[in-house]
C-alpha cells in the first residue's frame, strides 16, 4: 500500500517540480517581473516552501528556468554555423538574439551574481558559437581583423542587449541597428 501513495507524492513533486518551472519560465518574460520565491509559487499556485522543496534553492530553480530558455538559442546558433556562411549566421543570430533578449529581460537583469552552473555552461557555449560566427567572418572578409575577436564578440553581445532593452518598435529599427552596427565592423 505504501507504493501507490510513494508513487502519488513522487507525481506531485515532478508535477509541482514542473509547475514552478514554468512559472519562473514565464515571470522572465515579464519586464520587472520579481524573481524571488514567493513571487514564482504564487506564480505557479504553489506555496514557498513547495517549490523550495523541489529545487533545493532559489538559484536551482533560476538555473533551471533559464537553461530551459537558453539551451535552444544555443542550438540555433550551432544550427546556423552548419547550414549557411558565417557572415550570414551572425546576422540571422543576432537578430535572433535580440528578439529573445527583448522577450525575457529577466534573465540579464535579475540574475548577476547567482550561482547558476547550467547557465553559466550554456552561456559560455552561446559566447564560443558567436566567436566562431566572427573568426569565420574575418576569413570571409566580412569582418575586420584590426579589432581583437574578443573585443568583437563584447561589442556585438553588448549591443545586441541594448537593442533588446530599447525595445525598438518595428522590426525595420532591429535591421537598422544590425546593418550600421555590421557595417562597422566591415573591413576598411
Amino acid at each position: 500500500m505504501s507504493t501507490p501513495a510513494g508513487t502519488r507524492r513522487r507525481a506531485d513533486a515532478v508535477r509541482n517540480r514542473q509547475l514552478a518551472l514554468d512559472a519562473a519560465t514565464a515571470l522572465m518574460a515579464e519586464p520587472d517581473a520579481s524573481l524571488t520565491v514567493e513571487v514564482i509559487a504564487r506564480k505557479a499556485g504553489l506555496g514557498a516552501a513547495t517549490v523550495v522543496r523541489a529545487f533545493g534553492c532559489k538559484d536551482a530553480l533560476l538555473d533551471a528556468a533559464v537553461s530551459r530558455l537558453l539551451d535552444p538559442v544555443v542550438r540555433r546558433a550551432r544550427e546556423l554555423i552548419a547550414e549557411t556562411t558565417p557572415t550570414r549566421a551572425l546576422h540571422v543570430f543576432l537578430r535572433e538574439l535580440i528578439a529573445f533578449q527583448a522577450a525575457h529581460h529577466a534573465i540579464n537583469d535579475q540574475l548577476g551574481g547567482l550561482d547558476l552552473p547550467a547557465t553559466t555552461a550554456l552561456r559560455a557555449d552561446l559566447v564560443r558559437a558567436v566567436e566562431e560566427m566572427i573568426d569565420g567572418a574575418r576569413h570571409e572578409g566580412t569582418v575586420r581583423t584590426d579589432i581583437d575577436p574578443a573585443v568583437t564578440t563584447t561589442l556585438l553581445g553588448e549591443t545586441a542587449l541594448a537593442v533588446a532593452r530599447a525595445q525598438p518598435s518595428c522590426p525595420e529599427l532591429v535591421e537598422a541597428y544590425l546593418t550600421v552596427l555590421l557595417d562597422g565592423l566591415r573591413p576598411r
